[in-house]
């Protein structure tokens, strides 16, 4: 009879990366007030404040915000919450939330023209 193998469960080890370096550059975005609102929102089993040692919040000075989860977690829930901090802020209507890479996102700035510039611009030419 052969020997049977055991197979552990694999734990995920997921690690997700925000990077606000340009609204934070800017003097716009409070990268603090950022990671204490992911810290108090972010459940785990259903429970806020239930983050223990599964899920851990660190900040990269004022470039990223790094969540490493020990448990499944959703690339998406993030990007939820960042949104839900942008509106709280009132900064949802200048910064969106951009998938860069696969672990990644990247607040960037819409890219806004102002229509009546543009009129004026062609004007000037005539």
């Amino acid at each position: 009879m052969p020997a049977q193998k055991t197979t552990k469960a694999k734990r995920p080890n997921n690690r997700y990366v925000i990077d606000v370096s340009a609204p934070a550059d800017d003097k716009i975005f409070d990268v603090a007030a950022f990671e204490k609102f992911l810290h108090d929102r972010i459940k785990v089993a259903g429970r806020t404040n239930n983050l223990t040692e599964q899920v851990t919040i660190s900040r990269d000075g004022n470039k990223a915000i790094i969540v490493e989860a020990k448990i499944d977690f959703s690339k998406r829930y993030l990007k939820y919450l960042t949104k839900k901090f942008l509106k709280k802020h009132n900064l949802r209507d200048w910064l969106r939330v951009v998938a860069t890479t696969k672990d990644t996102y990247k607040l960037k700035y819409f890219n806004v023209s102002n229509p009546e510039e543009d009129a004026s611009d062609d004007e000037e030419e005539d």
